[in-house]
């Protein structure tokens, strides 16, 4: 019976296979080249077969043979049933280290603020924090939990809600008592308005003419003003007092309530369609860390919620 083959050469040809490119996989392994090719034909002799197509010299991508590239999802599912598994050794105790998965923003005005709390009471548990405005793969990016900002719906992840949100402009209480011309909606039309490209591939968010179509205004053209693409940048931005913006309530409830903002038009209420929702891997069993730091965002979200909207009137016997 033969030797079973060295995993490090099965990883070296499911990283070549899939980037078909020894260079590409050798970046992706932190290891050279000439070290992927050399573990690679180790597993062609275990084989005895081989698993690329030899090209002539100055071919840039790798050609896999019939019977490797019917083995190629196999090897890869199996890759990834691993990492679950050696995942799920590490997820007896609240101890250690929780991935979370957030956008810039959200971590910047929303979760920094308070998460002292969440490790005053999980102390053990140390918080590392993956921000990126793209998507992120939780399984080769070993994410444990997350929050995402959309429709609830993710491919190969379970969504819980966590808030709604709603759009309301907001501007530095310096600009509007200087100007002291924004008396109504229409007025908005003269302002540098503040837009928010990050919320650009999130159909369905609303813009600027969305909302002011709702507060009776008529819109003929393009809204100008000043285009920004990371949703705390748009804020700061009109703390400065150099605009408008469009706020995200729950990006802009710290700034509101410190008085670095004023929300103009109280009386004009629009809700987002998009919500913040809590994410994790679709059908992985949620280790103590998880649970605890899901069970305090929806804590957090909560205790927002009442101190925005009050306590639920009990009903009297």
């Amino acid at each position: 019976m033969k030797t079973p083959v060295h995993l490090n050469a099965l990883r070296a040809f499911e990283a070549s296979a899939r980037n078909l490119s020894f260079s590409a996989a050798a970046d992706e392994l932190n290891v050279t080249p000439a070290a992927v090719g050399q573990l690679v034909r180790h597993l062609e002799e275990w084989v005895g077969t081989p698993l690329f197509v030899r090209q002539r010299s100055g071919k840039a991508r790798l050609v896999l043979t019939d019977s490797a590239e019917r083995a190629l999802s196999d090897i890869s599912a199996g890759f990834e049933r691993l990492w679950l598994g050696l995942t799920k050794l590490r997820e007896g105790a609240v101890a250690g280290v929780l991935t979370v998965a957030v956008s810039p923003a959200f971590a910047a005005k929303w979760l920094l603020p308070r998460i002292d709390r969440f490790q005053g009471l999980c102390p053990d548990t140390d918080v590392r924090l993956d921000t990126n405005l793209k998507p992120v793969d939780f399984v080769a990016q070993g994410i444990d939990i997350g929050v995402r900002y959309g429709l609830g719906h993710w491919p190969n992840l379970m969504a819980t809600k966590l808030m709604d949100e709603e759009i309301y402009p907001v501007c530095s209480p310096q600009l509007l008592h200087g100007l002291h011309r924004i008396n109504r909606p229409a007025d908005l039309l003269s302002e540098t308005l503040i837009h928010d490209l990050s919320m650009d591939s999130h159909s369905g968010f609303p813009t600027w003419s969305a909302w002011l179509t709702q507060a009776g205004v008529k819109v003929d053209s393009t809204i100008r003003g000043m285009k920004i693409n990371n949703s705390a940048a748009v804020l700061q931005t009109a703390i400065e007092g150099y605009g408008i913006a469009l706020a995200r309530s729950v990006m802009a409830r710290g700034d509101l309530a410190s008085g670095r903002l004023v929300r103009l038009f109280k009386d004009i209420h629009f809700e987002s369609p998009l919500a913040y929702y809590i994410v994790c891997r679709d059908g992985c069993t949620s280790s103590p860390r998880q649970i605890a730091f899901r069970d305090w965002l929806i804590q957090e979200a909560y205790g927002e919620s009442q101190k925005i909207n009050g306590p639920i009137p009990t009903k009297q016997e």
